[in-house]
């Protein structure tokens, strides 16, 4: 098993900016890419980001691009989510993910372990 613990959710305003983090307890050996994902109220959880265990590749979604950043220093230290720009459409629970298989980064089906979430609201 692995164990996921994500905080520096929060609210802020829009323009704002927030930094989560998850970090990754338990058997991490076969985790190979970590993910952020997102849950609005009334709406299907998303991507947003993911990395590469060792941190040398990153996703994004298209909504996301050029003001969030998914980041680690090295396989030993948490996975970062810098939010930049907040937009009131960014409001939701956001979600750490770990893959320890070969399927799509973008697919939430592909992730085998979730931590609990961290709210995130913009306001307007």
């Amino acid at each position: 098993q692995v164990q996921l613990v994500e905080s520096g959710g929060g609210l802020v305003q829009a323009g704002g900016s927030l930094r989560l983090s998850c970090a990754a307890s338990g058997r991490t050996f076969s985790t190979n890419v970590m993910g952020w994902f997102r849950q609005a109220p009334g709406k299907e959880r998303e991507f947003v980001a993911a990395i590469t265990w060792s941190g040398g590749t990153t996703y994004y979604a298209d909504s996301v691009k050029g003001r969030f950043t998914i980041s680690r220093d090295n396989a030993k230290t948490p996975v970062y989510l810098q939010m930049n720009s907040l937009k009131p459409e960014d409001t939701a629970v956001y979600y750490c993910a770990a893959r320890q298989g070969y399927r799509s980064p973008f697919d939430m089906t592909s992730y085998d372990f979730w931590g609990q979430g961290t709210q995130v609201t913009v306001s307007s």
